[in-house]
């Protein structure tokens, strides 16, 4: 069978390519478009990642398509509902990563309580050893409220006890046996959010749960709390987010991801082509448009809290077998 696969590192590359020896295999850097889909008009079967927004015009380009797989737990990239109207199956790596996002969910949140970031600037851009403005706070004894405790939310509850801090949490499906073995309370959604000092987001993202974190649940929070968003970022309402920052409500957020980033990405790769006269005034407006970047108590990296090599590892593997079971008629992690 054809088959492409879009936004690889190399590493990958490599291996996928020696999983399907005997098969017409494309590997490609670049994320699949409206733009280069022509160049793909045999493929059989895809893999793409997240950046890769497989909509209506892109499935009605690939008349021969059969199979999408991402390489990827979201799938809300991907217009799977119109696919399954056409006899095109989906799949998704349902679960992988779930203890480096759980961990970097962490390096968030210490970046922020202890400053880490400004007190490197302050030695890297002026050799200042002043301490004065670099004082932290402990997370022991603090409640951090989690919404969501699929693996990845088990996993932070984990780490938070190891700091002793007090876990309450919020599940749509608690899971009560788990609860009682870790010592930590399930609560209403509203109740997390008005009594946790710490906020982590682990819950998917669909239509249900868009902008979750919006003007009138951050007016619920108790002031001075510190949200942690490693999920997606479309849960967040970006303005309300901005607004509860400036009114203090909110003292710090530590984002992996944000709300229109596959439009953020689009718009740095156009920029990144101009000369360097017009590249660093147009990412100065582009910063600009997008506040929370510029602001001092928020940390943003570019989704990459699942990124480790192990997570990696476990990504191609579950692709790997994705693919080979479509191909011998037996389905797997198919979206529905």
């Amino acid at each position: 069978m054809k088959i492409a696969f879009f936004e690889l590192f190399k590493s990958e590359r490599n291996i996928l390519q020696k999983f399907f020896t005997g098969q017409e295999i494309s590997c490609s850097e670049e994320k699949l478009t409206e733009e280069n889909v022509g160049l793909y008009k045999e493929v059989e079967i895809i893999s793409v990642f997240i950046n890769s927004g497989i909509n209506k015009k892109i499935i009605d380009s690939l008349p021969n398509l059969k199979f999408i797989t991402t390489r990827s737990t979201g799938f809300d990239h991907i217009d799977y509902k119109y696919a399954e109207n056409k006899g095109i199956k989906v799949s998704n790596v349902p679960a992988y990563g779930s203890y480096p996002v759980a961990e970097f969910t962490f390096a968030l949140l210490l970046t922020l309580s202890r400053k880490i970031y400004d007190a490197y600037n302050h030695l890297r851009e002026g050799a200042d050893f002043s301490i004065f403005s670099l004082q932290g706070f402990d997370l022991h004894g603090k409640t951090i409220g989690i919404i969501g405790t699929g693996k990845i939310g088990k996993n932070v509850v984990k780490i938070a006890k190891s700091f002793n801090m007090k876990v309450i949490a919020y599940d749509i499906y608690p899971d009560l046996i788990f609860a009682k073995e870790n010592n930590f309370e399930y609560k209403s959604l509203s109740e997390v959010i008005s009594q946790s000092d710490v906020l982590s987001l682990h819950v998917p993202y669909n239509k249900e749960n868009y902008h979750l974190i919006n003007k009138e649940n951050i007016s619920k929070m108790k002031k001075g709390v510190y949200l942690i968003n490693t999920a997606r970022g479309e849960l967040i309402d970006t303005q309300a987010l901005i607004w509860g920052l400036k009114e203090e409500i909110i003292a710090g957020a530590g984002l992996d991801v944000l709300e229109g980033e596959r439009e953020l990405k689009e718009e740095f790769e156009i920029l990144s082509s101009l000369s360097k006269a017009e590249k660093v005034k147009d990412y100065k407006t582009l910063l600009e448009d997008h506040i929370l970047i510029d602001m001092p108590n928020v940390i943003v990296t570019p989704h990459i809290a699942f990124y480790s090599k192990e997570a990696e590892e476990e990504i191609i593997k579950i692709t790997e077998e994705n693919i080979k079971g479509f191909i011998a008629g037996k389905l797997q992690n198919l979206i529905k």
